[in-house]
């Protein structure tokens, strides 16, 4: 297949569909399934067990969660609560070491002026943020104000993007880690999906970290726990999808006149409206993984 041709996604899920119904099959990588009936929500965990199982699927070893949520884009707010219960819970499941306390770092990639590459920073924007506060008045006062015996200590950061800035994220993040000293970093960026119906609608959560503008084409350098030394926690939105996989998938194929439609994403008219819910559904998830530490 030629290089224009490849599908481009963020989602370890649809890299899976792509190759699963292949002859050679798809060794070392294990899918867990479930279905919530009374949220609407499918969660498959793709774990990638081995190199060869990640050299075929073209993601690296690690957990990859993801939500379906068909009607996350609706303007339901009990519904969004419900979603984002299910996010913190999933959140845990893949946080090292959940109900010990940790200074952590959350880390909005993306670029606010352009509306689907904005989940990012909108997310941190409304994220409950203590490591200030714990710091001008220790952790047993904060404790004692916010009526817990434990408290992670949460930080965040908006590093823009390389046009703008004149610097990689990554090189930011380090630079931050480096003074700031966190035990483990939460990112999120908006992705790039192979399916329309995923658009919006998906959640992806992964503990491999995460390589900026991968789904795209506009390869920037991984935030992965290989570059920064610390665990990495990568969330995701698909909020683009490219135009050759739309016409391609239309016409039951995709000839070499939709070339050019490769350097064309789309994404909805409403996109605007659409990314404010969903910041708020992974705040609100963020927010309720990293303060429902267990009690001792």
């Amino acid at each position: 297949m030629d290089s224009w041709q490849a599908v481009r996604t963020d989602l370890a899920l649809e890299a899976r569909e792509s190759i699963e119904d292949k002859a050679e099959g798809l060794h070392g990588v294990t899918v867990e399934e479930d279905y919530d009936e009374t949220c609407d929500v499918h969660i498959t965990k793709v774990i990638v067990e081995t190199k060869n199982g990640a050299k075929m699927l073209g993601k690296p070893m690690g957990i990859y969660i993801t939500l379906e949520a068909p009607a996350m884009t609706e303007p339901e707010e009990d519904y969004h609560q419900e979603i984002s219960e299910i996010l913190a819970r999933e959140i845990r499941e893949v946080l090292p070491e959940p109900d010990k306390e940790q200074s952590i770092l959350v880390v909005g990639l993306g670029n606010r002026e352009v509306t689907a590459d904005s989940l990012g920073p909108n997310v941190v924007d409304n994220l409950f943020i203590n490591r200030h506060i714990v710091r001008e008045y220790g952790k047993n006062a904060c404790k004692v104000a916010y009526n817990r015996s434990k408290m992670h200590q949460v930080s965040s950061l908006i590093p823009g993007v390389m046009a703008k800035t004149g610097m990689e994220s990554a090189e930011i993040i380090k630079g931050v880690i480096n003074e700031t000293k966190p035990d483990m970093v939460i990112v999120i960026d908006a992705l790039a999906a192979r399916s329309t119906k995923r658009l919006n609608r998906t959640i992806q959560i992964t503990n491999t970290g995460i390589h900026p503008g991968s789904g795209v084409g506009n390869h920037r350098n991984a935030i992965t726990q290989e570059s920064l030394h610390i665990p990495v926690l990568a969330l995701g939105v698909p909020t683009v999808v490219d135009a050759a996989t739309i016409v391609g998938d239309a016409m039951g194929e995709r000839p070499v006149t939709l070339k050019e439609l490769n350097n064309m994403y789309v994404t909805t008219k409403d996109v605007d409206q659409q990314i404010q819910q969903i910041s708020h559904i992974l705040c609100d998830g963020i927010n309720k993984a990293l303060n429902c530490l267990e009690e001792t």
